[in-house]
């Protein structure tokens, strides 16, 4: 198994998602983040006043999936999270090595399907 942390323009979850769910990816983990990498940041106006924003607004996914489908998703992400600008994001693949899920006690695959 594998975990796919993915790091994402906030415009562009409700595409990513729905090509998740077209591929029949339901366990999908949201969080909203703040950082920054290559982009830097921006200045901007504030009540007259210039102001440096370095913590950009990202939204992260996690997925934990079969290692067999890492590929198939990280490319259908990549494909509908891309802008070809700076600052679309990251994907990074963790080994994940057991999962359970606490209802019903399953472990491994069976508990992330």
């Amino acid at each position: 198994m594998k975990k796919l942390e993915c790091y994402i323009r906030p415009s562009k979850l409700e595409v990513v998602m729905e090509e998740l769910t077209k591929a029949g990816i339901t366990g999908v983990s949201i969080s909203n983040v703040k950082g920054h990498g290559t982009q830097h940041g921006y200045t901007e106006m504030y009540r007259g006043t210039a102001r440096k924003v370095q913590l950009l607004e990202k939204v992260r996914l996690d997925i934990v999936l079969s290692a067999t489908n890492v590929t198939r998703v990280a490319k259908l992400i990549m494909e509908a999270a891309k802008t070809d600008e700076v600052g679309d994001g990251k994907i990074f693949v963790l080994p994940v090595e057991q999962a359970y899920r606490i209802r019903t006690g399953e472990k491994g695959k069976k508990a992330i399907s």
